[in-house]
């Protein structure tokens, strides 16, 4: 059994995906800003309420980590924060939190984990297609797609500096999906994908995607956008 470590745990992607690896045993560290009342329930499941943009969130995760576990093998980085604006109207704010969440949230929890992982571990960052070069961009997006394609980098880089440990970093740019922050950002959109469905691929991608891929960036996608 797995030790592993989810954020944005509270809806979407990341809570299937939190109930799909718990269901099977595995001890799952479900990082968000809201804990869902089901999660306490599973003796599987053990949650943090802490936003990765903030600094005293991770503390707790920290100190949990030397505690309990000592010792991580999967991270998923789901959470993830999206403004649907015109460049021209965002604020310096709104553009910054982004980033806080999507960049160096995801930044600030790998220095937190990677000293618990060891050869075998997996790292998978949940991107999107809007943050691959050469995909089909959308007004709007300015702040999310690019961040994005800052995480995807970012994973890259740790791959090549982690590969002497035998440390795993890939990344998966998702096509549109059926969640409530597409809804939100979108509303009427339907995608051709439920959470459900894309947490099922990621879930088998997470347990043995690392040996076959590292420093990657798989485009999972069966529709544009």
């Amino acid at each position: 059994m797995k030790n592993i470590v989810i954020t944005g745990t509270s809806r979407g992607i990341g809570y299937q995906l939190a109930q799909r690896f718990a269901n099977e045993g595995h001890n799952v560290l479900a990082i968000s800003r809201n804990v869902p009342q089901e999660f306490a329930a599973s003796d599987k499941i053990t949650c943090i309420r802490a936003d990765i943009a903030e600094t005293g969130g991770l503390d707790i995760v920290a100190e949990f980590l030397n505690s309990t576990w000592r010792h991580v093998d999967i991270v998923i980085h789901n959470a993830g924060a999206l403004i649907l604006k015109p460049f021209e109207e965002i604020s310096a704010e709104e553009f910054e939190y982004i980033y806080r969440v999507n960049v160096f949230g995801v930044a600030a929890l790998n220095r937190v984990v990677l000293p618990y992982m060891k050869s075998g571990g997996h790292v998978v960052t949940i991107s999107s297609m809007g943050g691959v070069q050469g995909t089909i961009k959308f007004a709007g997006l300015s702040a999310y797609s690019s961040s994005k394609g800052a995480a995807t980098t970012l994973s890259e880089l740790l791959a090549e500096e982690y590969k002497d440990k035998g440390i795993a970093f890939n990344v998966l740019a998702l096509g549109a999906v059926n969640t409530e922050m597409l809804s939100e950002a979108f509303p009427g959109y339907e995608a051709p994908l439920s959470a459900g469905e894309m947490a099922s691929f990621i879930h088998g991608f997470a347990l043995t995607g690392n040996k076959f891929f590292n420093g990657k960036v798989l485009q999972v996608s069966s529709s544009t956008p």
